[in-house]
């Protein structure tokens, strides 16, 4: 996939991202939200006011109202993306066992952390594990070498995780990858990195960085 094809692939999930309940409340959190979760323990609303600048009933307001949001039974928040709880695919980092939704958020937030990560998630197709290291803002490692990430675009994100996250898993291969995807319109393969790169535009326009603007940067 060409560099051009992958700005306007990041600039299509970023408009997406956006129609999102409560997206402009939520957009200024959500890397704070990360680097707390990354802590790897539950995070409460008074810890969240204290990095934000709301006060805790803002967020304790808040944070039911966002969509796929994993909450424990104190109202404290234990998922958006990164989560404590188990899924397919595993992220270490800061020597910690993590958890994401989608392989897409394994290859995003390693930028949004600043940390290197380390992540395995099984094939859906075959089982094989599929393990990708991440080191100084580059894929230093993938195994098995042709491993592939499927993406859609979702027309709707009221459930993200229904919508988009169930969707966007690690394969062994690019064959692995477009047989679970028949039938499935408007789906994609991108190989490893070209998914991280997405990943690292996506990352980016969180930051406030205009896609298109980083993707050009990262060519130099």
């Amino acid at each position: 996939m060409t560099a051009n094809n992958l700005n306007q692939l990041a600039e299509a999930l970023s408009a997406t991202f956006g129609q999102m309940p409560d997206a402009e409340n939520f957009a200024p959190l959500f890397k704070q939200l990360l680097l707390l979760l990354a802590n790897g323990a539950p995070v409460s609303p008074s810890e969240i006011a204290a990095v934000s600048g709301l006060s805790g009933e803002e967020v304790a307001a808040l944070l039911p109202r966002l969509p796929s949001v994993e909450l424990d039974d104190e109202g404290n928040l234990a998922g958006m993306g990164l989560t404590l709880r188990p899924t397919p695919h595993r992220f270490e980092v800061k020597g910690r066992a993590l958890f994401t939704w989608c392989a897409l958020d394994a290859l995003t937030f390693p930028f949004l952390l600043g940390k290197p990560a380390r992540i395995e998630s099984p094939c859906p197709m075959t089982g094989t594990p599929v393990k990708v290291s991440i080191i100084s803002d580059n894929v230093a490692q993938v195994e098995p070498p042709d491993a592939a990430v499927s993406i859609v675009v979702p027309e709707t994100m009221s459930d993200i995780r229904g919508a988009f996250c169930d969707q966007v898993h690690f394969f062994a291969s690019a064959a692995a990858a477009r047989e679970w995807l028949a039938g499935r319109p408007g789906a994609m393969v991108l190989s490893v990195h070209e998914a991280y790169q997405l990943g690292s535009l996506l990352a980016r326009s969180l930051s406030g960085q205009n896609a298109a603007a980083a993707g050009k940067e990262g060519q130099r």
